[in-house]
């Protein structure tokens, strides 16, 4: 890769290897020859770990070397940014490390401290779309407002539930691991709706299957309040929250803002645990 300046610049290698050309007279590839000298050694390193991890060598010993790597890398983003406002080898850096950390947040104090020379150009576009977009769903935020109609045909509205815990639980009738995930939440439902928590189904089931999502309903013994247009992945409220896969849920506090995302298994429990106190266990 080889970041131009608005200069004279001199380009000297051979042809099918421009790996190994030389650039000479831009600012930007000098500061993007510093970032490859940082950040190759550790994007290696962290890539063999990775490597060895899907192979199965999960030991405790690489687990905490992957995040420590990690944690590296996050250091030296701050590090590099601070340094190198006005460079767009910055917002590259931003760009392409976006994934590495879900705080957006954090994502955005970053880019906000990156100088018009550094985001006038694709990588600045494609963070402030991004970072925009990660916004809507993303922890610390007030959970996007919208209606739907329940089963009845009545509309339901998210701000309706404000003062109270809520799991926005997108699924369908159709989804196996939606289906499969369905008992650990009412049996979450059970424990805790009486402190202050219930849970709002959002079904992305088919045109003109309606009974298909009512049966589901009734089958998997999933007794509070259920909206849908459906119109599969089409609907309005998974558009909305950017919903790509399905089972995936948002836990939203009283005050409407996003406490945790995609909570499975026990994970529900613990948090709520963690937030309203575990329930006593009855006596026998």
């Amino acid at each position: 890769m080889t970041f131009l300046s608005n200069s004279t610049v001199k380009i000297t290698g051979k042809a099918g290897q421009t790996d190994k050309l030389k650039v000479t007279g831009s600012a930007s590839h000098k500061d993007f020859a510093e970032f490859q000298s940082i950040f190759d050694p550790i994007f290696k390193r962290l890539m063999a770990i990775n490597q060895q991890l899907q192979y199965g060598q999960r030991s405790d010993s690489l687990m905490e070397a992957a995040v420590k790597k990690r944690d590296t890398i996050q250091s030296e983003i701050d590090r590099y940014v601070a340094k190198h406002t006005s460079s767009p080898v910055s917002a590259f850096l931003l760009a392409a490390t976006f994934q590495l950390n879900d705080d957006v947040l954090l994502a955005e104090k970053r880019f906000d401290q990156l100088k018009p020379a550094a985001i006038n150009n694709m990588y600045g576009n494609f963070l402030k779309e991004t970072i925009a977009e990660a916004k809507i769903t993303a922890i610390g935020s007030v959970a996007a407002d919208f209606t739907q109609a329940d089963t009845s045909g009545n509309p339901v509205t998210l701000s309706s539930f404000r003062g109270k815990y809520v799991l926005l639980d997108f699924w369908a009738s159709w989804c196996g691991p939606c289906r499969q995930e369905n008992p650990n939440v009412v049996a979450t439902y059970q424990k805790f709706s009486n402190k202050n928590f219930t849970v709002l189904g959002v079904s992305l089931d088919r045109p003109g299957q309606k009974d298909k999502w009512l049966q589901a309903i009734y089958d998997d013994r999933l007794t509070w309040t259920h909206v849908s247009d459906l119109q599969f992945w089409n609907n309005a409220v998974a558009q909305q929250y950017r919903v790509q896969s399905i089972p995936q849920n948002f836990l939203i506090g009283p005050d409407g803002k996003i406490l945790a995302k995609n909570l499975r298994g026990p994970e529900l429990e613990n948090k709520l645990c963690e937030i309203l106190g575990c329930p006593e266990r009855k006596a026998f």
